[in-house]
């Protein structure tokens, strides 16, 4: 039997060398292969083939192996976390861990594109929920994206694995084929990544990984209408955060609602099949969410996620076979005013989310809803956005109040105590940053 994928090598040459109908023998079958004059089909047995979508498709989304061959990670004792600017020149600004969890001046590494912030409903600048989003900062291995919301473009970084402070751009920023990118995810599985656009042109656009930088996978958006602006008005009616899920077979995103005027938000989701995100969607709204934020995946389950709601707190939602997602728990946390990030903590079992109104860290059970425990933030600082938890420390960003001479600050807790023992450890102030800063991750 002759496979395609065989002859398609050969045929790529004779495609666009053909000047005339060519015929290729096929060995000892007694068989031939048809070339249009043109070089686009081809024919065998009676069957065509139209050239150009068969190597589209041989070329497009195939899984590969993507820049994971050296170091998997930092070496023993380099750890570091990173954020953006999402200044006018958009940068990484990247701190130093040291062994006791604190945390010390590093870098900041051009973006090579540009930030922008939000705007509230009366159009003035957002603020410290800049991009009304999760995930603007993603680290697999030792490779690092971050998105430009300012210039439409997404940028991958290698991180030394020596000194992870030291950062190196590899290509150039690939456009996200949208506005306003305000979350990426990395599957390193199908060496893939995805970014989210929250602006006039809203939806997803996905990326190849290579060692040589971002590649196109997409020629088209994958549209989530929003009837947004660039930049974008919110909080309400925008994209909060895009994810794989665990074993990559679903890309994920959170949407948020408008309470306000009977829009409920959803979850996107789009299957993968042969290491291809499909163009095919389902929506589904759990019951009794609205305003879905963000989100962490829990340990031990492909369709258990944690995902905060700004309407209330956060919920756990199980995803069907069919990618829709519905509740199995809901917290409800009183006094809260925006509850919009999330993390899961493997020391203490449980989630933790902020509140860029309320200046506490919120802990929860995500098997039951329950709350575990509130702790207020360090002294002086507004709220927290953006967190991730690593090892015995949650990293929270608290993007502070320029103006209000209120400094833009990293908070850093200590739970090697386990469940309800979160402390604050150290509250440290980076130079260079104003409160404009995004995003969290955590080497």
């Amino acid at each position: 039997m002759v496979q395609l994928s065989y002859l398609l090598a050969g045929l790529a040459a004779l495609q666009f060398a053909a000047a005339a109908p060519t015929n290729v023998a096929l060995g000892a079958t007694g068989r031939s292969l048809s070339i249009s004059e043109d070089g686009t089909t081809a024919s065998l047995d009676g069957r065509s083939i139209d050239l150009r979508q068969a190597f589209k498709r041989n070329a497009g989304c195939k899984p590969g192996k993507g820049p994971w061959g050296g170091p998997p990670g930092p070496m023993p004792g380099a750890k570091a976390i990173y954020f953006i600017s999402n200044a006018a020149n958009n940068s990484v600004v990247a701190l130093k861990i040291a062994a006791d969890g604190t945390l010390s001046d590093g870098s900041m590494t051009a973006t090579g594109g540009a930030g922008m912030t939000g705007v509230d409903a009366t159009g003035k600048p957002a603020g410290a929920d800049g991009l009304f989003a999760q995930g603007s900062v993603k680290i697999a291995g030792n490779t690092l994206l971050a998105v430009n919301p300012g210039s439409n473009t997404v940028s991958m970084f290698s991180i030394n694995p020596w000194d992870p402070t030291k950062l190196t751009m590899i290509g150039a920023p690939a456009s996200t084929l949208g506005e306003f990118p305000v979350s990426v995810t990395i599957s390193e599985k199908l060496a893939m990544a995805c970014v989210a656009n929250s602006g006039a042109k809203s939806g997803i656009a996905c990326m190849s990984i290579t060692a040589y930088g971002l590649k196109p996978l997409d020629k088209a958006l994958r549209s989530i209408p929003l009837g947004q602006t660039t930049p974008p008005s919110g909080p309400l009616n925008t994209i909060s955060q895009t994810f794989f899920n665990a074993d990559s077979t679903a890309l994920l995103t959170t949407v948020k609602g408008n309470p306000m005027v009977n829009n409920t938000g959803f979850i996107s989701a789009f299957p993968v099949a042969n290491g291809c995100v499909s163009p095919q969607e389902t929506r589904s709204s759990p019951n009794g969410t609205a305003v879905l934020f963000g989100v962490a995946l829990l340990p031990g389950s492909n369709d258990k996620i944690f995902m905060t709601d700004a309407s209330f707190g956060a919920v756990t939602v199980s995803l069907s076979a069919g990618l829709t997602g519905s509740t199995d728990a809901s917290t409800k946390i009183d006094g809260q005013m925006a509850t919009c990030w999330a993390t899961f903590s493997d020391a203490t079992g449980t989630a933790f989310v902020t509140d860029v109104l309320s200046n506490r860290l919120v802990e929860i059970d995500p098997a039951t809803g329950a709350i575990v425990n509130e702790t207020a933030g360090a002294a002086g600082n507004l709220g927290m956005i953006d967190l991730e938890a690593k090892g015995n420390f949650i990293y929270a960003l608290a993007p502070g109040n320029t103006t209000a001479g209120t400094a833009a600050t990293v908070t850093v807790w200590d739970v090697s105590g386990g469940k309800g023992a979160a402390k604050v450890i150290q509250n440290f102030a980076p130079q260079g940053v104003t409160d404009t800063v995004q995003g969290m991750a955590v080497m």
